[in-house]
């Protein structure tokens, strides 16, 4: 997330270019495609390819036609097709890799209906689109207040101005469906402008919105993470995490994305574990598991009887148990397995090479120098007078 849009001003506050997430020269988009094709040059007879791929606010992109065949790289400002009227959007992607990002979304590139590029955007497109821009947190709040004026179940999360100013796109998020026909109305009156209304899912609230995670970082829905694939809570069982609702869910009010990171991880290494309901028949009595540590690949076990009493056992020492049990033969108890693997367990001693003093030296209060200099005069007055 670094470039010269996204950089410091002078006031000391980020200038960023308003994306949320992307950047205006896209440098830090998270759709951003390395272009390794670009120091390469075509065969002899064949053309190049005349579709591109433009960004617009908030990572939204699309392919257009190139059908005036002009000169476009990756960063210019061009004036594109749209319904009513024009867009203006910045070119991420040119060449034989923009047919590669069709085939990929399954995008017909020979579909005659695909728009297509006007021009490359004058002084006065980028004139009008900056302004545009520039309304839209103004707007954003206006419409928030007419949408709870009229009593309206629903949060408008974001606003889109197309290049051209005539038309407005409003994001919004409900939990049911919303009669919003009056809202345009007014909406339309106040504004002066066409009015479409989008509704989005949470998570894809939160990633136009940008924010702080509970990690610390920067949201990876807002950063780089593009696709959102469902979490369940038995994400969080396989990982033996505690079925928290408020740790658990993100900003966007549903189940963090990143219990999916490593919960392949947890899977494999569940594979070699006996399931959690397994009995352990013993001549002692019957146990049930307690606990189990996934990466000491420990199991804790206690007797019916006695259930305040854990005994640590190793995977392979549940597996001889099971095994010995469905022989017909019962081990004694569990203690015997147990014992086994405390005198196995070998203490690491550290010791204090580096030298350092005791972390609780600054507990201690203390004493001020007058006190000691207090006391060392009375000493003096005293001894004085003795000789005397």
């Amino acid at each position: 997330m670094g470039c010269s849009s996204c950089s410091t001003g002078k006031d000391g506050q980020p200038r960023g270019c308003r994306n949320n997430g992307t950047c205006g020269t896209d440098g830090c988009n998270k759709l951003t495609v390395f272009d390794w094709l670009s120091n390469m040059t075509l065969p002899s007879g064949q053309k190049v390819f005349d579709c591109v791929e433009v960004r617009f606010k908030n990572s939204r992109k699309d392919f257009f036609r190139n059908t005036e065949n002009l000169t476009l790289s990756i960063g210019d400002i061009v004036a594109t097709e749209a319904t009513p009227g024009h867009d203006v959007g910045i070119v991420t992607l040119t060449g034989e890799l923009v047919k590669v990002q069709m085939k990929k979304k399954k995008i017909d590139w020979d579909e005659v209906t695909l728009p297509k590029v006007y021009r490359k955007a004058s002084q006065k497109d980028i004139d009008v689109w900056s302004s545009s821009r520039d309304r839209e947190e103004s707007v954003k709040k206006t419409s928030r207040e007419l949408a709870i004026a009229l009593g309206l179940q629903m949060k408008i999360s974001d606003v889109e101005f197309q290049g051209d100013g005539s038309k407005a796109t409003f994001y919004y998020t409900a939990d049911d469906r919303v009669d919003f026909r009056q809202l345009i109305k007014e909406m339309a009156k106040a504004f002066g402008t066409r009015i479409e209304m989008r509704q989005i899912g949470f998570r894809q609230e939160a990633a136009r919105l940008g924010g702080i995670g509970s990690c610390g970082r920067e949201l990876c829905c807002s950063t780089w993470l593009t696709d959102f694939r469902s979490v369940n809570t038995s994400a969080a069982r396989y990982q033996q995490l505690s079925l928290n609702p408020q740790k658990l869910a993100g900003q966007c009010g549903k189940l963090k994305c990143c219990l999916n990171y490593e919960l392949d991880a947890y899977l494999d290494a569940l594979k070699s574990f006996p399931k959690n309901d397994i009995k352990l028949f013993t001549a002692k009595g019957k146990a049930h598991c307690q606990k189990i540590d996934i990466f000491k690949g420990l199991m804790w076990f206690a007797y019916e009887e006695d259930s305040i009493n854990w005994h640590k056992l190793t995977i392979e020492q549940v597996n001889e148990i099971i095994a010995s049990g469905e022989k017909g033969e019962k081990v004694a108890s569990l203690e015997e397995f147990a014992s086994d693997l405390i005198e196995n367990d070998t203490k690491k001693e550290f010791e204090n090479v580096v030298g350092q003093d005791s972390l609780t030296r600054f507990d201690k209060p203390k004493k001020s120098r007058s006190r000691k200099k207090g006391s060392r005069r009375r000493n003096q007055r005293s001894q004085s007078r003795k000789n005397a």
